[in-house]
């Protein structure tokens, strides 16, 4: 049986890409979009030249404004992006028809056994990002491994434009993963980052070499098990191609706080009017 080869496609700054590709005036200049820093609102996505400044997505606009006063904000044009992303997941189905989306601007691929046709692993992310940008404008970064975990790991690795190839074999991929710190493990966030410093788990290597006790101490038994399977780049999970949608949402941001209960009211009727609308279109009911 042949080693699986999953391929995770993550678009770089795709919203503020996209931007800059249809509007050549903000190319190398630090583009925000997102709420306008005199507004309330978050910023949906910043530029690499605006992350130089630490802005980054869900920040404040007005924190955004502060730490970069030059910066050109935008506001999100959804209807662009959803046709962007549109094409850049039909020159993934041109490659694999195994194709896992994670959001409007990433997914993951398997690519087992098209070799044959494309060439190896590699080959496939280079001529994948070719075919994006040629017909987008806009550039991915691709992390090639034998699982999902790998292959999202390194998409990141080498950004922007750019191809991270994990090794296949459980002893080169240990030494891979081994002097990365902790919080670059699928799931470890901030508060569980801090968690495992307490217990002085700061790089995998810990993980990998301290005994498991002492990380079920921290924990539990069944936390312990995941992280040191991960710590070994171990994933068995494969690529879910469907997904049913469980929920319908909408919001609304006010711009100013409002303490009017009557215009509060008149909002959520509306919002949940929407909510409904949507259901009954779908022919679905609320739980």
């Amino acid at each position: 049986m042949s080693r699986r080869v999953i391929l995770h496609v993550d678009m770089d700054a795709f919203f503020a890409s996209v931007e800059q590709h249809d509007h050549p005036e903000y190319r190398g200049k630090p583009l925000i979009v997102g709420a306008a820093p005199d507004r309330r609102g978050v910023v949906c996505a910043a530029s690499y030249e605006a992350r130089r400044f630490g802005i980054h997505s869900a920040m404040p606009s007005r924190e955004a404004g502060r730490r970069c006063p030059d910066g050109i904000f935008v506001p999100p044009n959804g209807a662009r992006y959803a046709d962007v992303s549109r094409q850049v997941f039909g020159v993934f189905h041109r490659y694999t028809p195994l194709v896992e989306p994670l959001s409007i601007d990433e997914a993951f691929l398997d690519v087992t056994g098209a070799d044959h046709i494309f060439g190896s692993g590699v080959e496939m992310a280079v001529l994948i990002r070719r075919d994006i940008v040629a017909e987008t404008g806009v550039t991915a970064s691709v992390g090639v491994a034998s699982n999902k975990f790998l292959a999202k790991l390194a998409s990141d690795m080498d950004k922007p434009d750019g191809v991270t190839v994990v090794p296949t074999e459980p002893e080169a991929i240990t030494a891979f993963l081994a002097p990365l710190p902790v919080g670059r493990l699928w799931g470890v966030g901030k508060v569980l980052q801090q968690l495992l410093a307490t217990g002085g788990f700061n790089l995998v290597h810990d993980l990998q070499v301290r005994p498991l006790f002492e990380l079920e101490q921290l924990v539990g038994a069944r936390g312990a098990a995941h992280l040191r399977e991960l710590a070994f780049g171990i994933d068995e999970r494969e690529l879910v191609t469907s997904r049913e949608e469980k929920s319908h949402s909408r919001e609304h941001t006010f711009a100013r706080d409002c303490a009017s209960f009557e215009t509060v009211a008149d909002v959520v009727r509306s919002l949940v009017e929407d909510v409904g609308q949507a259901l009954r279109k779908s022919g679905r009911q609320a739980w």
